[in-house]
């Protein structure tokens, strides 16, 4: 690299002369001071340290290595320590090179040898102030780089934030299309969820779990929009083929969701919304463990909404039959660890939750 020789700086730099030895000091401290820089002298490590606590605007410190009352290296490690933007170089009269490998490995950056004349002192402060200049560079270049991307960051943040609610306006509308296809189930996605969340928080999932789970619930039966309106809309009981073909609305709409980054793992909780905990349940037979813990979560709060909710054919239970339903079916439709958790949340829960959807003040997903 070519040094870029300064023999008259605009801005005099400040130079911080260590040595104890006061003859040595003077003529350091005249030749620097001859060559315009501002210059600061201590005889001694003690008396650097207060110089540079009580003066950050230091460019750069000359130190002598052996001092009686404190040893230069020393004084090298705490001014590496606490003052790292301030370039050290060290000056001694020890032709060692084990001495200059120390120095230079302790944070020092150049080494001068006495006796030197004022060319090569010169030289080496011309050196040592650029290397400084250099680190303050990179120093503020970081913080405006740091500045630059956290501000760049909290931007893009806000900006997913928004993209997320505009696909969240998405998912409510589809949801509503499909109650809107079937009036039996009116409001069913939207109960569910209520319940799904409330069930999910008891259980100790995280803000982020709880996020992936409410879409899930939300859009479960977003499948049926592919099913025949002669089968999803039929009064009667459904025939053998007519169920089979109903089945398949879980992988239908597991397909649809997980083609959308955001809701790949919501997706998880369509495709095994109908799975039972003993096995039984649709489309891939999963058991226990192997269903997701959303889909076990949901299954309790669907099957509450289905069970408390009017049909055509039937009236809807009390709150507290289903509930008796959901501890028969523990171990086999039901996960019983979270039907353990169901049970320990307060009765009326449920019936006020439903109320709150049915009055439009439950949280839509997010």
């Amino acid at each position: 690299m070519q040094v870029r020789q300064i023999a008259n700086p605009a801005r005099a730099d400040h130079v911080l002369v260590v040595d104890d030895e006061s003859a040595v000091l003077g003529v350091v401290v005249a030749m620097l001071e001859r060559n315009g820089y501002d210059v600061s002298a201590a005889a001694n490590a003690e008396q650097a340290m207060l110089h540079l606590r009580d003066d950050p605007g230091c460019d750069l410190v000359l130190s002598d290595v052996v001092m009686p009352d404190g040893d230069g290296l020393s004084l090298l490690d705490a001014i590496c320590g606490n003052h790292p933007s301030i370039p050290v170089v060290m000056l001694t009269a020890v032709q060692d090179i084990r001495v200059a490998t120390n120095a230079f490995r302790r944070g020092a950056i150049d080494y001068l040898l006495k006796p030197f004349n004022r060319a090569q002192l010169i030289a080496v402060v011309v050196r040592a102030l650029e290397h400084g200049r250099l680190l303050k560079q990179n120093a503020t270049y970081r913080r405006n780089l740091e500045e630059i991307v956290s501000g760049r960051t909290s931007r893009l943040r806000a900006t997913m934030q928004d993209l997320e609610r505009s696909y969240d306006f998405t998912l409510e509308a589809m949801g509503d299309a499909l109650d809107l296809r079937d009036a039996e189930t009116e409001g069913h996605s939207r109960r569910v969820t209520a319940y799904t969340i409330a069930l999910a928080r008891e259980v100790g999932l995280d803000t982020e779990q709880l996020r992936t789970i409410e879409r899930g619930a939300f859009l479960h039966d977003i499948g049926k929009i592919a099913t025949p309106d002669s089968i999803l809309l039929k009064p009667g009981k459904l025939d053998p083929d007519e169920i089979a073909i109903m089945r398949q609305h879980c992988a239908r709409g597991y397909e649809m969701v997980r083609k959308i980054p955001f809701l790949r793992e919501a997706a998880e909780i369509v495709y095994a919304h109908q799975e039972s905990f003993d096995g039984t349940g649709y489309p891939r037979s999963l058991r226990g463990q192997q269903i997701p813990l959303g889909a076990r979560i949901f299954a309790i709060a669907d099957s509450l909404d289905a069970m408390t909710s009017d049909r055509p054919y039937r009236k809807g239970r009390s709150f507290s039959e289903s509930c008796a339903e959901i501890i028969r079916c523990s171990g086999t439709q039901f996960d019983p660890s979270i039907v353990k958790v169901f049970l320990a949340m307060p009765a009326d829960l449920w019936s006020n939750l439903r109320r709150e959807v049915e009055r439009g003040c439950a949280t839509p997903p997010r």
